[in-house]
């Protein structure tokens, strides 16, 4: 299945499910779906012993409070992703059946996973083509069900009401709501984990962005709103290597933005990729500077030759 998702902008939603979710539990991200060529975007299974309390994530913790799949849409989800994302689902919770028969146990509803359909946009008329319907009494407007024994529901990110609940899904939102969002990141306590985290994968999301071909309007303002996110993240990795009386914070950031750059560049980071982030990390920073500007144009072999690694 291919999403309507940029490169950078897929894999920032993956990485970002998967960086606030694992604390909950156990992450899984491009799950294969046994017998079709078909991945799982984020698979999650909460662990009894979760290293935070859901609540920090607010509605995305609750979401996480049972065993789930995540399908994040960069563009409004279209009928056949839909069908898409209902056939994996199928074939996950079909998975789990055939294991309880195999093992003759009894399988419980809980057990089975719910699905997460996460889109930006969706009209009245779409949710009604899957007669899909809010349930206000126990959940937040912008999250429509299917009927009960689907266990599946599309939410709506620009419906879902802007309070601090659900600042972690607006993130995965677009334009306006997409930036609200960042602002209110940023506007949080430098010390909250969380917000750690985002600024992280944001500031990822512009140098893999900065990489992309055929950027539209949207995606050059997103760089443009995400560019005093990448070098506010870069002095505060300084500040805090010379606050330890080391630059270890510093190094630590440029080896992050160096493997993903090959990882976006490249499609992975392999053995041979990897062997030559040490030599790149000791690059001058004008150097360094220089070769960022260039690496879209340059081949994996023009690389592993010139830092001689083979």
């Amino acid at each position: 299945m291919t999403f309507d998702f940029p490169k950078g902008a897929d894999r920032f939603a993956k990485d970002y499910l998967e960086e606030l979710l694992s604390p909950l539990g156990t992450v899984e991200t491009s799950k294969d779906v046994a017998g079709e060529v078909l991945e799982i975007d984020v698979y999650f299974v909460p662990s009894p012993q979760s290293q935070i309390d859901p609540e920090i994530l607010g509605l995305l913790g609750r979401f996480a409070e049972k065993p789930g799949l995540f399908e994040p849409f960069r563009n409004a989800v279209t009928i056949s992703e839909i069908r898409s994302c209902t056939i994996k689902f199928c074939n996950t919770c079909a998975k789990k059946e055939r294991e309880a028969k195999r093992n003759k146990v009894r399988l419980s509803e809980d057990y089975l996973p719910k699905l997460w359909i996460l889109s930006p946009t969706a009209s009245p008329e779409f949710l009604d083509g899957f007669n899909t319907k809010p349930d206000e009494e126990n959940w937040l407007p912008g999250i429509h069900f299917f009927g009960k024994s689907w266990r599946m529901a599309i939410v709506v990110i620009h419906q879902l009401p802007v309070i601090p609940e659900t600042l972690w899904l607006r993130l995965l939102g677009k334009g306006g709501v997409q930036k609200r969002a960042i602002e209110e990141v940023q506007s949080l306590d430098i010390n909250n984990p969380l917000r750690e985290k985002a600024i992280n994968l944001l500031a990822n999301l512009k140098t893999t962005l900065e990489l992309s071909q055929n950027l539209d309007t949207e995606d050059r303002d997103l760089i443009m709103q995400l560019s005093p996110i990448y070098e506010q993240r870069l002095a505060e990795a300084e500040q805090k290597g010379r606050q330890e009386g080391r630059q270890e914070g510093e190094i630590n950031e440029r080896r992050t933005i160096i493997e993903n750059l090959l990882r976006v560049r490249f499609g992975t980071l392999d053995n041979s990729l990897q062997g030559i982030v040490e030599p790149l990390l000791a690059l001058p920073p004008e150097e360094f500077s220089s070769l960022l500007l260039q690496l879209s144009n340059l081949s994996r072999e023009d690389l592993l030759r010139r830092f001689h690694q083979h």
